[in-house]
């Protein structure tokens, strides 16, 4: 993919009502104040389709204690991000963004959490979904059988895999999300239609 300049200019906007999470800043990348960041999908098309990212600190790791100075460093970062140029770069994605002018600016996002409104995402194509709008969902069975409800998806490589929570943890599920076992998928209903046996 090549680099996709994006206009700069806007007034600050307010925090979308709905943000999703789709990456987070890794590091510097160069000394031109550019970014290197880690998309949360294997197609970071999320991060292309908006020239606002809202940032959040990073989140404390359970039972890791930060340092006092940690509090300066997470008050630094920026609420916005304004893009102006982001392209793919191996494994990630590199973006220049404005107000950043040199390395130690970008080192200083190192870990923020980035969030872009989904209203902003590229439209799916035909039997595409994203996995921010399959949570949630309902999952039934061919006998109308209820077996939980997304409660996330894990990448396998290959396919993703539905994971479903059921009345109790004992009886979570995970279900391969591919055209053998997934009959339909109904925005509308908020419904997956699944060939899956409630003894599977």
């Amino acid at each position: 993919m090549t680099a996709a300049p994006v206009p700069t200019g806007m007034s600050d906007p307010a925090w979308p009502d709905d943000a999703v999470e789709v990456g987070r800043v890794l590091d510097a990348w160069g000394v031109k104040g550019w970014i290197k960041v880690q998309p949360f999908a294997a197609d970071p098309q999320a991060l292309f389709s908006s020239r606002r990212w809202f940032l959040k600190p990073p989140q404390p790791q359970q039972g890791v204690k930060l340092p006092a100075s940690a509090g300066a460093v997470h008050a630094a970062i920026p609420p916005l991000l304004k893009v102006m140029q982001v392209k793919e770069h191996g494994d990630g994605v590199v973006a220049q963004v404005q107000d950043v002018a040199d390395r130690s600016d970008a080192e200083a996002l190192r870990g923020a959490r980035i969030f872009v409104g989904r209203s902003s995402f590229p439209t799916a194509d035909k039997d595409e979904y994203y996995w921010v709008d399959l949570i949630g969902m309902t999952v039934v069975n061919r006998e109308g059988q209820t077996l939980g409800t997304v409660a996330g998806l894990i990448d396998t490589g290959p396919h993703s895999v539905l994971r479903l929570e059921a009345a109790t943890p004992a009886e979570e599920r995970l279900i391969p999300f591919v055209a053998a076992y997934v009959d339909d998928v109904s925005m509308a209903e908020r419904r997956i239609t699944v060939d899956w046996g409630l003894d599977y």
